[in-house]
């Protein structure tokens, strides 16, 4: 099964009535994660730094980094996303800008951003190896890379793909919107960080604290009508857990020389 990356091109971002509108309610936790990692663990003052979205879609991560001051640039390969991210920035106040491109090969000098982060994205890549590769360049030595990704692992296969996608009674999420042999298991990542000057710092997990009976109820409630993707989104009630078997991230550490 191939993704279907045009998903992005057709499909609304900031509706609550449309599939995205689940990963804008998701969105939160990771920031929060990433957030308490450079402020509180690193000593980092986001304030004035210029930070680099791979991936950045609507701009849903893209507006709460611009939010809490950092300098923010956008980069997407889905032209009628970037007008989206460009427009809601636009009303939200915020001075984002936004450029079309691919992970595989930015359109930046070595060692122009202070923090790149690339969520969300990693298993939509044409290869990790040169998009882990362009993200490092491009980053200044000592500096940070921020992540999320999907595990592959049976529970990843069960949630991401049978519910998520597959089953009519359950699915939340466009039609190939992900494969499964195109998720990343978290070994494999941090030894393509290791041969690109990587070293990894920490690894968490994304998921609900509710049970999985709250989980499923909600989720058949949303396939069936009921409730809004936007709130499914926010029933989840995602946050960082030490469950990383299907969604988890981390931050790495670029070597200074």
């Amino acid at each position: 099964m191939a993704v279907d990356n045009d998903v992005y091109n057709n499909l609304s971002w900031w509706n609550d009535d449309q599939p995205f509108a689940t990963l804008e309610a998701f969105t939160p936790a990771r920031f929060k994660y990433f957030h308490k990692v450079l402020t509180t663990r690193l000593g980092i003052d986001i304030k004035g730094l210029k930070v680099l979205d791979i991936g950045c879609g609507g701009g849903l991560l893209a507006e709460l980094w611009a939010g809490a001051g950092a300098d923010v640039i956008g980069m997407d390969p889905s032209g009628p996303s970037l007008e989206a991210a460009a427009a809601h920035a636009k009303q939200s106040g915020l001075e984002i800008e936004y450029r079309q491109g691919v992970a595989e090969e930015l359109p930046f000098a070595d060692g122009t951003f202070d923090l790149v982060y690339c969520c969300d994205t990693l298993e939509h890549v044409t290869s990790v190896d040169k998009a882990v590769s362009e993200a490092v360049r491009v980053l200044k030595p000592g500096s940070y890379y921020l992540y999320d990704t999907i595990n592959r692992t049976f529970q990843s296969k069960l949630a991401m793909i049978k519910m998520a996608q597959d089953w009519k009674s359950t699915s939340f999420a466009p039609k190939d919107l992900h494969d499964w042999a195109a998720f990343i298991k978290p070994e494999e990542l941090h030894a393509v960080f290791r041969r690109h000057g990587l070293d990894n710092q920490d690894l968490v997990g994304f998921a609900s604290n509710r049970s999985q009976f709250q989980v499923l109820r909600d989720i058949r409630l949303r396939a069936k009508g009921k409730i809004t993707y936007g709130e499914l989104g926010r029933r989840f009630q995602l946050t960082e857990h030490k469950d990383t078997s299907v969604v988890y991230g981390g931050y790495a550490r670029k070597a200074t020389s």
